[in-house]
């Protein structure tokens, strides 16, 4: 029986291939999408998930329409990687939706999808956190129907947005802390240090367009992402952060995930939005965070080129 999937996303050229995969997979069944303020802004995130879905082929699907900004202190849009509509410029290429955003907002319909679901759910964000710790605040009951949060963001390393924070978690940290650390949810994190690992060339992508007209359109919304990627890999090859996070909800353990107890720093300082990750051995902590660290990366590129290159024969 497949794995109900509710998916937390700004589309976003990466979230694009996250939702393809979502759609491409059989192990999980995609009920929900929610749309959150991040890669570019609310209106434009939630009208790229319609006519990204519409792709797909599940205008079935319903899109709650999220925040449009932090729990907290607004924070400058520093994001430019997407391109001016969040994917490269090429938006327009997609089929125009059938159908408008749910008459629900994001928050409601996330509790009355968990609510209504007779098994566990996986709710995978993969933009900032702002609707998840909107949802565990306002509706904490729910937290016993998500079977598991698989999150993208956060570096252990280093940041791309500053020197310490990665995009998602510096978006709003005051979130992020929220649903990272304070709450009691069974949570996967995948940081960047992984996804950047898992990146796929230039080739790559040039051999998923020839497979389906559905792959040709996703790899040609990525100009605009691939050449800011080249700058930051040095190569030929971009990041697919949150399809990385969406294979994990599919096939869990494709990731290596390793348990430590987490914060985020919520100050005004350099470090705002950093994630902190305690690697020290045999630490007492009340929390402990699983962040996947590992992949076998080949056998990951492998599987997101077969579920993806198989899109077109799913229509």
């Amino acid at each position: 029986m497949p794995i109900p999937l509710i998916i937390d996303t700004d589309p976003g050229v990466d979230d694009a291939f996250a939702l393809a995969l979502a759609a491409a997979s059989p192990e999980v069944e995609l009920i929900g999408v929610t749309t959150v303020f991040g890669n570019v802004s609310l209106e434009n995130t939630t009208r790229n998930a319609l006519r990204l879905l519409a792709l797909l082929g599940r205008d079935d699907v319903p899109v709650g329409v999220g925040a449009s900004r932090p729990l907290v202190h607004p924070q400058p849009h520093l994001s430019s990687a997407h391109g001016s509509d969040g994917l490269s410029g090429y938006a327009g290429t997609l089929p125009e939706p059938t159908r408008g955003p749910d008459a629900r907002d994001a928050v409601t319909l996330l509790r009355e999808l968990l609510d209504a679901a007779d098994r566990p759910v996986t709710v995978v964000p993969i933009g900032p956190l702002t609707n998840i710790a909107l949802l565990l605040a306002a509706h904490p009951h729910v937290k016993a129907k998500i079977g598991r949060l698989v999150v993208m963001g956060g570096g252990v390393t280093g940041g791309n947005v500053t020197a310490t924070a990665e995009f998602n978690v510096w978006s709003d940290p005051e979130a992020a802390r929220r649903v990272l650390v304070e709450e009691d949810v069974p949570t996967t994190l995948v940081p960047m240090d992984l996804t950047r690992r898992c990146a796929v060339a230039g080739g790559w992508l040039a051999e998923l367009a020839g497979t389906s007209e559905v792959a040709a359109a996703l790899v040609g919304l990525t100009p605009d992402y691939l050449a800011t990627y080249r700058r930051f890999l040095g190569w030929d090859g971009m990041a697919v952060h949150d399809a990385v996070a969406v294979a994990e909800a599919v096939r869990p353990g494709i990731l290596t995930s390793t348990a430590f107890p987490v914060d985020v720093d919520c100050s005004f300082g350099p470090n705002r939005g950093a994630l902190v990750v305690d690697r020290r051995l045999e630490v007492d902590a009340p929390k402990e965070l699983d962040i996947a660290l590992d992949a076998d990366l080949d056998g990951l590129r492998a599987f997101l080129f077969d579920r993806l290159g198989a899109l077109g024969a799913r229509q």
